[in-house]
């Protein structure tokens, strides 16, 4: 391993160690356990963010296309197979680019109209994009107080919701590895927000980087992420794994 991935990986680190000791991979395959109620809660689930949650998704009722390829396809699949009986009800919303207030400005229609049960927030890449390769001047800060009025709107109109807030990640290949360091500071801004938002809310935070990172014991970046930031299909999978291990402390 170079010096340069090594550092980052220190670096990419400090964030997630400091806030809680993530989990390692899930087993091979998702155990049939209580994860779900039985008694009618958590209905409707909706999956929210930008290119990683879309997922190539349509915007119509084909159904063979309307979860998109990615993780949310994935968990809709495996709750779908797993309780045939409970007619659960799954929604992508997400879309490719967007910040957290491109989030906001659909937020009525995309989610409050929807009325989830569970909401699955993903979000934050494409606000470090747009700082580092478009000279956009929106600060960490600036995230954060967006990211808690949208939460703050979202109970206030919908006050039984359950959150699950992921945190955003990236590994050092593609853009990434062109300025590791300056993309390794301005996530790990933005994952202390997200756990921090998440405590607040009362939300599951769901991390992702360190497991990632702990991911490239086993293959190398460009397996699990090709850009840097978009997942490969078993980076999708590890999305999904580490998000149903989260659902059942829900419950």
């Amino acid at each position: 391993m170079s010096n340069s991935r090594r550092d980052f990986l220190k670096k990419a680190s400090l964030a997630g160690a400091a806030a809680m000791a993530a989990p390692g991979l899930a087993s091979a395959s998702a155990k049939n356990d209580d994860y779900l109620p039985d008694d009618g809660l958590g209905k409707t689930f909706l999956f929210q963010g930008d290119s990683i949650t879309d997922g190539g998704r349509s915007y119509d009722r084909d159904w063979n296309h309307v979860y998109g390829q990615g993780y949310a396809y994935l968990i809709t699949a495996r709750i779908n197979f797993d309780y045939p009986g409970r007619d659960y009800q799954f929604f992508n919303r997400g879309i490719s680019g967007n910040t957290v207030n491109d989030l906001a400005s659909r937020w009525q229609k995309d989610t409050l109209d929807i009325k989830p049960d569970v909401l699955s927030i993903l979000i934050g890449i494409n606000d470090v994009h747009r700082v580092i390769m478009q000279g956009d001047k929106a600060t960490a800060e600036d995230f954060g107080n967006a990211y808690d009025r949208l939460l703050t709107q979202t109970k206030a109109a919908l006050p039984g919701v359950k959150l699950i807030m992921l945190e955003p990640f990236i590994l050092p290949v593609g853009m990434v590895s062109k300025n590791p360091d300056l993309w390794a500071s301005e996530v790990q801004k933005r994952q202390v927000i997200v756990k921090s938002l998440a405590s607040k809310f009362n939300a599951i935070f769901v991390p992702l980087q360190d497991v990632f990172n702990k991911a490239l014991q086993k293959a190398k970046a460009e397996h699990w992420i090709w850009d840097g930031v978009h997942p490969m299909p078993a980076g999708h999978e590890l999305i999904a794994r580490e998000w149903m291990k989260a659902v059942k402390k829900l419950y």
